[in-house]
Parts: C-alpha cells; structure tokens; sequence
C-alpha cells in the first residue's frame, strides 16, 4: 500500500514500485512514472485535467492528467469517462520579435516599386526607436496570450531590442529582457529567451547606423548579460543565445562566442539565409554561402536553430539534416515579406527537422503558418499532399509532428508531447464546433489544419494550469486595454 496526503495546499501519492528502483505505474496508467532512489513513485499533480482523449506517442488515448509542481506531467491514468472532448500537445512557437506584433498592417503601402524586407526594415527600424521597457511589456502581453487562445503553449523569443534608442543601456542593462519575461510570466506561456547578439551592420564589418546601436553589444557585454539572464531560469523560462545573423556577428568572433559558452546544452538561434542579396555577400565576402559557411566554421549539431535558411543549395540542405539541427520556418512573415519558399521535399527527404514560428507576427496562428508551408509548396509543384508520404498519409499529421519534435529542440525544452516527465502544456479542441461534427481519430489533426478559419481551441493549459477557456485568456480584456492605450500612444508620436 502506499501513502497519501496533503502538503502545503498540493496532494500527493507514493506508489510502491511495482517495476524496477526506477520505474512505475501509477494504479490505472499504462504509462510509467519516475520513482526516486527508494522505490517510491513521487507525484505531486496539481488540479488533475478532465478526461480528455489526448493525443500520446502511443495514439489517442482516453485520460486524465496529472501536473506535477513544476509544471510537467506527472501521470496519465486512463478513465473509463466519457471524454469532455479531443486534446493536442501545445505547439512551440520557435520564433518571435514581440514588439513587431504592434506593426502589424502597418507596412502595406508601397514605398518603392521594388519594395522587399529591405524597404520593411526602414519602418522597423523607425517603430523599434519608440519602445521602452514598459511598451515592450504591453505588446508582449497582448501578443502571448493571443499566442495562448491560437494553441501556442511556449515562445523562443529572439530579442535584440536591448538598449536605449540613443544605444546607451538602461540602468539595468536587462530591462529590456526583463521586460519580455514579466510579460510571459504574467500571461502564463513558457518562454526560452534568446538574447542575440548584433555586432555589425553588414558583413564587411561596418560598425551598427545609429537606428542599429540599441541592438548593439561587444562580446564582453553579451556575455554579461546571458550570465545575469541565466540564473533566472526556472521551469517556465530557459535562456539560451541567438546570433542576429553571420552579417550582424564577424567571423571571428563566433568561436570566440561558442569557447566562451563552453559547449553548454542550451539552444543556438541564428537568422540565415533569408535574403538572396544576403546569400550574394557572403559569397563575395566570405567566399561561401551563409549556411555553407556555418557548417564549416561552427560545430552546429542539435542545438542549434537555422531560422529562415530560405535560399539553400542541395549541399546545404543536406547538411544541415546531417548535421540535427532544426530550421524554423515563418511562412506568413516569409510571405509577407517576399523571402521565398524553402525547398521543404527536399529537406524532409534528407531527414531534415523543421519547427515553426510566427516571426513578425503578421499572423498569430499556428494553423495558418502550418497550413501555408503547405499550400506554398502545392502552389511551386502544382500538386497536393506535398509533405505526406506512404509511411504517414495524413497532411497534418506530418506537419504537427514536426512542429512538437523540431519545437522541442529549438526551446531546449522537454515539450511537444503527451508523456510522463514532458511539459504540462495541451490545448483541447471545442468538441461543439461544427468543423469537428462526426470526426473520427484518424481525423482529427487534418480538420484541425484544414476544415477552415474559426479557431477550433477551446481550452490551453501550460504548466497544467488552465489560461485559456472557451477560446479566451483568462486576462483577455485586461492585457488588450494596456495594449490599446499603448499603441495608441506609440502611434501618436512622430
């Protein structure tokens, strides 16, 4: 028999192990738990979810679950219930610029018959000279919990925004990250922090314009900051380290960045490979294409995340498969912006892991953004079904996977799946929406992606704690006035 009671408001269980020292069943689970050294499988659940049919490694499976104090799953126990509905794990959004939530519509007027990413970095630039602390938090804010009601449980938020617009640092030389953590902490999503570090303008080394300098760090003040960052890591935030892009960092200075990390498993974030005017000066200047050279100059291995790596040769998208390392695909802002389409066959072929992200969050959806990787690759081919194959016939299905397993790997996290010591986060389906009526398991995933524009999330859980209900964030009108009132601040200035 084991014990059972209640410490400090949270209850909890101690199961004899039936298994091994270090392995068993919670009574009415088919999944195992951890145990400690003494035999005892330790659960410490929060407020246990509904019976659920949750989607597992193992398929769909009727169950409840159990978050530990931490925020992961301590066990699923099966029910014989009847079911409030279907559940998913939560998506990882592995690539966001906050503040640009707040420009969003704001850049569709043509300003140049020729107008690119280049003629939108001028109004980027421009808005991000605005922005403080405490504006940052608002758009933060609003952008995580619509990140939330959209089936998002967890950001790599790729932060340069660091300093005063003049380049000075603010007292704090991390107010700037500390503002994003608060705003990620308050709306309830788990984050990995990626402060990034921009040294240059161009890859000729020219030093940053002066709209460049509040992105701007020497390696000494980088590191300083990733140091501070690092010891607020907590269950619901990582920090890892981001280079803006092989133009924004010199040659040398990459292994002197990556000696200095030590070879930490934390992730590596880098922009590369989205412009062809950039993949034409690294040729010129460094005599490789940017993924090309990377490969050869740093040791990229399963931490790190190529985030666009739109323009690639066949060497290269083979080498980065080789290689584990993910690429973060933003088709709504790569639309948006003209970028290109990413050879995606190939790439999945080769064995390649991709995760995705909403970038310039023209878009705050993980379902559009899966659905226009799709679309755009049907569009180049003229045919349908682009990423499915014999072994998975199921569109979505290939598209979610790769979103859980590349999205785990681009935050560090141990996240994207329904399992025992994995992330509490879920999202379950609105089981009264008519885009679902008489769905069947097999399903469910390709109604999710495909059946339409009407959100089909009901309730989000990160950490086992509920944030969103009936489609909702629990602060939802809140976050949105501050939002509001900051927006229409930041556009009254000239």
């Amino acid at each position: 028999m084991g014990s059972e009671g209640v410490q400090d408001g949270v209850s909890w269980r101690l199961c004899p192990s039936a298994v091994s020292a270090n392995e068993t069943h919670a009574p009415g689970s088919d999944v195992a738990v951890r145990t400690d050294r003494i035999g005892w499988s330790i659960m410490a659940p929060m407020n246990p979810s509904p019976a659920l049919r949750f989607l597992t490694p193992a398929g769909w499976r009727d169950l409840h679950c159990h978050a530990d104090a931490n925020g992961h799953i301590a066990s699923l126990q099966t029910t014989t219930e009847p079911v409030a509905g279907y559940a998913l794990p939560g998506i990882p959004n592995t690539h966001s610029h906050a503040f640009q939530r707040a420009m969003a519509g704001l850049a569709e007027h043509q300003t140049d018959p020729a107008d690119s990413f280049w003629t939108w970095r001028e109004l980027m630039y421009r808005f991000a000279g605005k922005l403080d602390p405490d504006s940052q938090y608002a758009i933060a804010s609003q952008l995580y919990a619509e990140m939330l009601e959209a089936g998002y449980t967890s950001v790599c938020e790729f932060h340069y925004l660091h300093h005063q617009p003049d380049g000075r640092p603010y007292d704090d030389p991390a107010a700037m990250s500390q503002s994003l953590i608060a705003a990620a902490s308050d709306v309830g999503i788990r984050m990995t922090l990626l402060p990034v570090l921009y040294m240059t303008a161009s890859f000729d080394g020219r030093e940053l314009e002066p709209r460049q300098r509040r992105f701007g760090h020497t390696l000494d003040a980088y590191l300083a900051l990733l140091q501070n960052l690092r010891r607020k890591e907590n269950p619901m935030l990582r920090v890892g380290a981001a280079l803006h892009s092989l133009r924004a960092v010199p040659q040398s200075v990459v292994p002197a960045l990556l000696d200095a990390m030590g070879g930490e498993d934390f992730p590596i974030h880098i922009h590369i490979a989205e412009q062809v005017a950039e993949v034409e000066q690294c040729l010129s200047l460094r005599g490789a294409r940017p993924v090309r050279w990377l490969l050869d100059n740093a040791p990229v291995d399963a931490r790190w995340t190529l985030v666009h790596a739109t323009h690639l040769s066949g060497g290269e998208v083979h080498g980065i498969a080789a290689s584990g390392a993910t690429v973060a695909l933003c088709p709504t802002t790569e639309g948006n912006l003209g970028d290109g389409l990413f050879p995606l066959r190939d790439f999945l072929d080769a064995g390649g892991r991709f995760s995705i992200g909403s970038d310039s969050h023209v878009s705050v959806s993980p379902v559009e953004e899966l659905r226009w990787l799709e679309y755009g690759q049907r569009l180049h081919a003229r045919r349908r079904n682009i990423v499915a194959t014999s072994r998975q016939p199921s569109t979505a299905t290939v598209l979610l996977e790769q979103a859980w397993k590349g999205g785990a790997a681009s935050a560090g996290t141990a996240s994207g799946a329904i399992a025992v010591d994995h992330a509490a986060d879920w999202i379950s389906l609105d089981p009264t929406a008519p885009a679902l009526a008489g769905v069947r398991d097999e399903d469910v995933l390709d109604r999710f992606l495909f059946a339409g524009n009407r959100p089909l999330v009901d309730q989000v859980h990160v950490a086992g704690t509920c944030r969103v209900e009936g489609g909702r964030h629990r602060q939802h009108d809140t976050i949105a006035h501050r939002y509001r009132n900051t927006l229409q601040h930041l556009l009254s200035k000239t």
